[in-house]
């Protein structure tokens, strides 16, 4: 069974002193490929060390609305160019944030329109952080991919860690983007996520864990890694009661599709 965490920020400081070890345990759980998102530009280089360093980790570069205060407009071109330079699967963590207090909506725009025409104008992928905030992205995705009386989005990506309506993700999918699930999926108060899993197209469909970040259930309060990404499987397949072999091989392949995802290295 193969499966793609398509978002998780192993090059964060809480991996550092075990990181080798927590790949080995993504990768004895089935769990082969990795989308790796930035958070600042400080923090680019690093990633791309950490990606370089074992088969199967892929990363994007971008800008995290929750880490506005360490933006400068400047950035969105130093983004250009590494985006030009290394050739990223995708652009991100970008988005907006209208949970956490002090992030200035205005200038979260700035960085996330900033990032949606660069994806555009490249033909990459996406990787979007929206809490509560799914209406002001569906809004600039709109605008921004040029949706016009029936022409179709020039945009593309996911939606990471959705937690809106059953009516958002159709409005979502319409436009070319899928939703990422991981550990809140697995909470018994999770209910309105549990009723859109088990209706949802699973071919719109990506497993995530968003390590170190979003434990499932079962180690709530702790580290999250990779290799949980099995406990998310579970929990789908329950809801949907299918097969898990045909989640993993149908959400493996959505992201071989979006990301333009290689195969792992044998």
């Amino acid at each position: 069974m193969r499966l793609v965490d398509s978002h998780c920020h192993l090059d964060a400081a809480e991996f550092d002193p075990d990181r080798a070890q927590v790949i080995e345990r993504a990768r004895a759980a089935g769990v082969d490929r990795q989308l790796v998102p930035a958070v600042t530009a400080a923090s680019w280089p690093k990633l791309r060390e950490v990606c370089r360093a074992a088969p199967g980790l892929h990363p994007a570069y971008g800008l995290h609305p929750t880490f506005l205060a360490e933006h400068r407009p400047e950035h969105l071109d130093d983004l250009g160019a590494w985006i030009e330079r290394e050739r990223p699967l995708a652009i991100g963590e970008c988005g907006l944030d209208l949970f956490v207090e002090g992030l200035d909506p205005q200038t979260q725009a700035l960085y996330f329109d900033g990032q949606l025409r660069l994806a555009r104008d490249a033909g990459l992928p996406l990787i979007v952080h929206a809490r509560r905030a799914v209406d002001a992205v569906i809004a600039s995705i709109r605008r921004i991919g040029g949706v016009a009386s029936g022409q179709p989005s020039r945009l593309r990506g996911v939606v990471h860690s959705f937690s809106g309506s059953q009516q958002q993700a159709r409005q979502l999918w319409d436009l070319g983007f899928l939703i990422g699930l991981g550990g809140p999926l697995t909470y018994d108060r999770a209910q309105r996520l549990h009723r859109l899993v088990a209706a949802m197209p699973l071919e719109f469909l990506l497993l995530e864990t968003d390590a170190p970040d979003q434990p499932d259930a079962g180690i709530r309060g702790q580290r999250n890694e990779p290799a949980r990404l099995r406990t998310v499987l579970d929990a789908v397949a329950r809801l949907r009661d299918e097969d898990p072999a045909h989640i993993a091989a149908t959400t493996t392949a959505n992201a071989e599709r979006l990301f333009a995802l290689p195969a792992f290295p044998v």
